[in-house]
């Protein structure tokens, strides 16, 4: 299943886009949100130089219903906050995904992790763009999970190949060294390794 890193640009109308814009040093971590009938529902971890006015700017904006300050230290402050714009969240909503938490927003640009099947991922896209967000994807990764494509004893030599330093640049262990340490011919090795990287890279490649 893959996973994708998106920078989503938050459409200029909606309050978290302006505030965040008019504070571009202020970062802000959606610990958690939910959209509720008609409105989203978050808690807010804001961390800036100057707090006072980043959080009066939310505290006055129309499409905030409501703001709880829960706790507040110099430069950083939680806040439970309720908004009738919860455009990324009604995204993920609609294309059905799990929402990974923290995500972080930063000068009207949220940075969201997705893993998600690709159909999934794709009517999320969809769903930003439905909303009138953009986005640039940094990567979509899909993990390659060895232990399901390999042998029991090519894992073994995998993971003593790892720990040895074998596969460091530069080597810290030689595949005579390797050979040795697990107890069999170099040539066994190295046809057992090479097993292994075709199998891995084959996969990651077809993935």
């Amino acid at each position: 299943m893959p996973t994708a890193k998106l920078h989503i640009t938050l459409p200029e109308n909606v309050w978290i886009h302006q505030v965040s814009s008019a504070h571009p040093d202020a970062e802000f971590r959606v610990l958690a949100a939910f959209p509720a009938e008609e409105t989203g529902v978050g808690l807010l971890e804001i961390t800036a130089e100057n707090l006072p006015p980043v959080v009066g700017d939310i505290d006055d904006r129309d499409d905030i219903v409501r703001l709880d300050l829960h706790q507040a230290s110099e430069e950083t402050a939680l806040v439970e906050f309720e908004t009738t714009e919860p455009l990324l969240l009604l995204s993920v909503r609609e294309a059905g995904l799990p929402l990974e938490l923290p995500f972080t927003i930063r000068d009207g640009e949220a940075e969201v992790e997705i893993t998600a099947a690709r159909d999934r991922l794709s009517a999320f896209t969809s769903q930003l763009e439905a909303f009138g967000m953009t986005f640039d994807v940094e990567y979509v990764r899909e993990l390659v999970n060895s232990e399901s494509l390999l042998t029991d004893r090519q894992q073994e030599l995998l993971d003593a190949a790892v720990e040895a330093g074998y596969y460091d640049t530069p080597r810290e262990c030689s595949l005579t060294e390797l050979a040795e340490q697990a107890g069999v011919a170099k040539s066994t090795a190295s046809e057992t390794l090479h097993r292994v990287e075709e199998k891995i890279i084959k996969e990651y490649v077809s993935g």
